[in-house]
C-alpha cells in the first residue's frame, strides 16, 4: 500500500485499527537472551498544518544513550501493569505528557535491541495543548518531524559503523539539524511497515 496524498487522524485511525504484523523486529539476527522489557510511546501530535510525531534529545552527560534522540518510555516495573501503562508513566515522567490525553491507537511488534532490551512501542495520539514539562536529567529538548516525513521511505538511509571490531549497520533519518538513527531510527521503519502494509 502506498502512502496517501493527505495523512489524516481518520487514516491513522483505521489503520491502527486493522490487524498488525505480530513478528518482532531484531537489531541483531536473533534476540538477546534474557532482554529486559521496555517500553516507549511513539506520540503523535495533531497539529493544525499536520501530524507530527515527538521525539526528545537526551542530555549530553548520561551515561547511556547520551545526546541520542529517542522514544519518551525505559524499563518496564513490576508495578507497570502492561507495556502501554509503562509508556504512559515514563512519557509523563520524561517530559509531562499526561496520560488522559493519550489516546493509544495501538502497540507495534516488539524491538530487540543489540544492547539487550525488547522494547513495547505503543502509538499514541495526542490533541494539545501539550504543556510540557521536560525533566532536564534525561531530556535536552523535544522536537517534531512531520508523521508524512517519517513515513517516507525515501528520507531514510542504512549506515553503518565499526563497533568492537565488527561493522554493525542501521537505520538514520536526518531532519533539520537532527540525527535519528539506531533502535528510534528502526521502530519508525517498523512504525512506516506497520502502517502501510496493514491494508494490503
Amino acid at each position: 500500500m502506498s502512502m496517501p496524498d493527505l495523512i489524516t487522524v481518520e487514516w491513522l485511525r483505521r489503520q491502527c485499527s486493522a490487524p498488525w504484523p505480530a513478528a518482532v523486529v531484531l537489531e541483531t539476527p536473533f534476540p538477546v537472551a534474557d532482554a529486559v522489557a521496555a517500553a516507549v510511546l511513539v506520540p503523535i501530535i495533531v497539529r493544525p498544518s499536520g501530524l507530527t510525531v515527538l521525539l526528545t534529545k537526551r542530555t549530553a552527560h548520561l551515561r547511556d544513550h547520551a545526546g541520542q534522540v529517542s522514544f519518551p518510555g525505559g524499563r518496564c516495573e513490576a508495578h507497570d501493569p502492561t507495556p502501554q501503562a509503562t509508556a504512559l508513566r515514563e512519557s509523563a515522567e520524561e517530559v509531562g505528557l499526561r496520560p488522559e490525553q493519550v489516546e493509544i491507537l495501538a502497540t507495534m511488534p516488539d524491538y530487540f535491541t543489540s544492547t539487550g532490551f525488547r522494547v513495547t512501542p505503543v502509538v499514541g495520539l495526542v490533541t494539545p495543548p501539550l504543556n510540557l514539562r521536560l525533566d532536564d536529567f534525561e531530556v535536552a529538548e523535544v522536537f517534531e518531524p512531520p508523521l508524512d516525513f517519517l513515513l517516507d521511505d525515501a528520507n531514510f538511509r542504512r549506515e553503518s559503523i565499526l563497533h568492537q571490531g565488527a561493522r554493525r549497520e542501521f537505520w538514520a533519518v536526518p531532519w533539520q539539524g537532527y540525527f535519528i538513527w539506531g533502535a528510534t531510527a528502526g521502530m519508525l521503519v517498523s512504525l512506516r511497515e506497520c502502517l502501510l502494509r496493514v491494508a494490503e
